[in-house]
């Protein structure tokens, strides 16, 4: 009988995010289209060291030297769903490279949810922070008396599920701080299998771009307005600017999830619906507001980060808010006219697919698994940069 060539080495997408997270050593390289890597690659961890070059060229080769890869240290290949990475890394390890295929590539990368435990408060005995490492995007689960609200979720349910039985807790009620553009929530999904409340601001019911109201089926959640669960109650504050109805949820007057309008070191963009002259005179008026109110001590838990660069020692993405109003360039500006100016100056242009994600969230169009898929790929761009 012929001999069977020993099974090639992978590495589990949720293996390589664990290992980068906790500073592990570990090299990246991209075997992926240059265009494809320039619109989202991995970038997580304090020591990874990311390499990329499409396999059309790795093959042709005749020395690897010049790409600078070690071969003491493994290196994690990946492409966008775990095929041609098989054949990079079958090439590396002919060469002596200690190479690993990452299973799934890129798709799978992007599914990837890391769980960070927050300090519980007065009525939440949890605060977990899941974070999407392939998107930037950052959901909760708090729980009080065995009762959780999720809050942001992202459509892959199961992560979430799995979580909740970890925590021993049962989910109460679901919220979306505002209807998303860069991925597709889970929501609405979640509140239909769990059989609980969906909660959104009605002005986020709507369509922005043509203003027909959303196919969907939820609880107003206006400012002032409270969700209680076990012994906990989350608080709404209306602080529109990046979309009509964003809000904040403020829980125990010593937490803030504030969603997509404020981030560590940015805010959300005012102008994914063409309207951004009006909405950011409305962001303005927002960061007013909690300027005004918000206690110093208050801890920020954003939706939303560009980069390793915005998280604590801890790797979690949260700062309170007083350092976060020092050391944040958008939100230390104190008069509106050179807020304004600073937005206008930071324009950029954001995805095509913002619209059609929007409106997925709305209701207004059904996506596939494979379409959502595509139209999620690569990091968020909700913030201005």
């Amino acid at each position: 009988m012929p001999n069977t060539p020993p099974p090639l080495p992978q590495i589990p997408p949720e293996e390589l995010a664990e290992r980068l997270d906790r500073g592990e050593s570990l090299q990246v390289l991209d075997v992926r289209a240059p265009e494809k890597v320039a619109r989202g690659h991995v970038a997580l961890g304090p020591e990874l060291e990311f390499h990329a070059v499409p396999n059309s060229q790795l093959f042709k080769l005749p020395d690897l030297s010049n790409l600078k890869l070690d071969a003491a240290r493994p290196i994690a290949v990946i492409c966008g769903h775990g095929n041609s990475s098989k054949q990079a890394t079958a090439f590396l390890r002919e060469r002596g490279y200690e190479a690993y295929s990452v299973t799934g590539g890129m798709a799978a990368w992007e599914t990837v949810y890391v769980a960070r435990a927050l300090s519980p408060t007065a009525s939440l005995s949890h605060v977990v922070q899941l974070d999407r490492v392939g998107k930037g995007a950052l959901s909760y689960v708090l729980v009080s008396d065995g009762d959780a609200v999720v809050v942001d979720p992202g459509r892959h349910l199961d992560r979430y599920d799995a979580l909740l039985h970890q925590l021993g807790a049962t989910p109460a009620a679901v919220v979306d701080t505002h209807v998303h553009a860069d991925y597709l929530s889970g929501a609405r999904a979640a509140a239909a299998r769990w059989s609980v409340p969906y909660f959104l601001h009605p002005d986020d019911a709507v369509s922005p771009y043509d203003d027909r109201p959303g196919k969907l089926t939820f609880q107003a959640l206006s400012d002032g307005d409270t969700i209680v669960f076990g012994h906990a109650t989350l608080r709404a504050a209306h602080v529109p600017g990046h979309t009509l109805g964003s809000i904040a949820l403020i829980a125990d007057e010593g937490l803030a999830l504030t969603g997509d309008f404020l981030f560590i070191q940015s805010i959300g963009r005012p102008d994914l619906a063409g309207r951004s002259a009006a909405w950011a005179t409305l962001l303005w008026q927002s960061l007013e507001r909690v300027r005004q109110s918000w206690p110093g001590d208050l801890l920020v838990l954003p939706a939303h980060y560009a980069g390793d660069n915005e998280r604590r020692a801890d790797r979690a993405i949260a700062a309170r808010f007083d350092v976060l109003a020092a050391t944040n360039s958008a939100v230390a500006i104190q008069d509106e006219r050179a807020f304004l100016q600073w937005i206008a100056e930071h324009a950029s242009a954001f995805p095509d697919a913002y619209r059609t994600i929007k409106e997925a969230n709305l209701g207004l169009v059904d996506l596939s698994e494979a379409d959502a898929e595509i139209l999620e790929s690569g990091p968020n761009q909700c913030a201005i940069v």
